[in-house]
């Protein structure tokens, strides 16, 4: 690395689903433009959130001359007490880093060209110090340009929320469709504890000099052109973003991994219905109950990663000790020869596994790309965040999945055992044009980041936006 290089610095919000497509991102931007560029992540420690922390931990071992990983000092969380939610209590711990984050940057600015700040939809305070350094600031979102299009319109639309409750649907650039307000963030619907953080990230998104979208031309056109006409700064699609060896390289459950592929490698190919709701996914008993009496009714083979909610306010899912406590009685033993439950797995190595057919899904976004790549419909069961508008695309915009539901909220309805099982039978066994679709748009996936591909051109022209600032 040469004193002349430019360099830029990433941060991203400490859950799995936020930091390990920026971590991608940075390893593709390097990866691609190693004499244009190096860059730094700059790593929050959570030691109260036991995986993700485990995945921070593992980075610093993976830097290389061009990239590196920065530990910023622990520092005592906020207490869980004083927030009702996600994005309150994750922003005030990330505002808490911004001494620590400001000394690390412009330590390196003395040494070589600092040319960016990338923060994520939950880090945007943090484009305060970019500008008291003279950085340009950009936004790395890693969600859909449809959904980005809904937060940088939710200070305009957020007096309309407010004034009528008989409004059912809205009209939002990035979807075709009107968009029904049962799929909004539950926070935003309910005004709840939190919404005001969502508002003030979302209004930080049109400060940004330029943001880069997990996302890719050919599956999300019409949101990326409906971004492309607004005031909203440059859009810059370079996606998929996806960590191909998933969690595999690092997670410290290595034994229960190689069980389950040794029993995915004994069924046949595309018989296997894979439920997984991400890693902070879980579901109540009653709920728990439902999808077992579902999968033995409708006797498709499974694989079921199953969860135990948080104990704590804020906390995360945990392992069951023993699943029988928690399933109906003599569930395991009536379904040893068609099914298994297990702890979290390496959701990608699942996926891409010849005997995977269909895809329960929360619809995260990088879940929602995961399956797509491996050519594998979803069925959709969103249960937080933008998940909800996540299925509402993918399966009313896109026709790319199959729905369970699109609304569903833990604790407040029950999906019934009979839905899923009609939904289960439906991704397992119909529409052979769907499943033709997800093909293609793997393929897509694929072309988009290989040379002369959309993302591609764009991950070079952002590159060339990069660089040209420096003088």
């Amino acid at each position: 690395m040469t004193s002349q290089q430019n360099h830029v610095f990433l941060i991203a919000t400490p859950g799995i689903g936020l930091l390990t497509p920026t971590v991608e991102f940075a390893r593709r931007l390097v990866d691609r433009y190693p004499d244009r560029l190096s860059a730094t992540v700059l790593l929050i420690p959570v030691p109260q959130w036991p995986t993700i922390h485990t995945y921070v931990q593992s980075l610093p071992a993976t830097s290389s001359p061009n990239l590196r990983f920065l530990l910023l000092p622990t520092m005592p969380p906020p207490s869980p007490d004083h927030f009702n939610s996600y994005v309150a209590n994750v922003t005030s711990l990330i505002g808490m880093y911004k001494p620590n984050i400001q000394n690390a940057i412009s330590a390196d600015q003395s040494k070589r060209r600092v040319v960016g700040l990338f923060v994520d939809l939950f880090c945007t305070f943090i484009a305060d110090v970019a500008d008291e350094l003279g950085i340009p600031f950009y936004l790395f979102y890693p969600s859909g340009a449809g959904f980005l299009g809904y937060e940088l319109d939710l200070p305009v639309f957020d007096s309309q929320l407010a004034h009528s409750e008989s409004l059912t649907e809205l009209s939002i650039r990035g979807y075709a469709n009107s968009v029904p307000r049962r799929v909004f963030q539950r926070t935003v619907m309910e005004r709840a504890d939190g919404y005001s953080w969502y508002l003030k990230h979302a209004e930080k998104f049109a400060q940004m000099k330029g943001i880069v979208v997990n996302t890719f031309q050919e599956l999300e056109p019409f949101a990326l052109v409906s971004l492309a006409v607004s005031a909203a700064p440059k859009i810059y699609s370079v996606g998929p973003i996806l960590n191909l060896k998933g969690s595999a390289q690092w997670n410290p459950d290595s034994a229960q991994h190689e069980r389950v592929v040794r029993w995915l490698d004994s069924q046949p190919t595309s018989s296997v219905v894979f439920l997984c709701f991400g890693s902070w996914g879980s579901l109540s008993g009653p709920q728990v109950r439902e999808i077992a009496i579902g999968l033995e009714r409708a006797r498709f083979r499974f694989l079921w990663v199953l969860r135990e909610p948080p104990k704590a306010n804020l906390g995360a899912p945990t392992e069951f000790s023993n699943f029988d406590e928690v399933l109906p009685n003599g569930f395991l033993e009536r379904t040893n020869k068609m099914g298994l439950v297990c702890g979290w797995v390496p959701q990608m190595t699942i996926l891409s596994h010849k005997a995977i057919r269909g895809f329960v899904s929360h619809c995260g976004w990088n879940s929602t790309l995961e399956s797509l790549w491996c050519g594998v419909p979803m069925a959709t069961w969103p249960i937080y965040a933008e998940q909800h508008m996540n299925a509402f695309q993918m399966v009313r915009e896109l026709e790319l999945s199959v729905e369970i539901r699109l609304d569903y909220h833990d604790g407040i309805d029950l999906v019934a055992a009979e839905e899923i099982e009609r939904g289960i039978k439906r991704l397992m066994e119909g529409d052979d044009m769907l499943r033709a679709r997800v093909m293609s748009m793997g393929d897509k996936c694929r072309m988009a980041i290989e040379e002369n591909g959309s993302s591609y051109e764009l991950l070079g022209a952002l590159v060339d936006e990069l660089t040209k600032t420096v003088v």
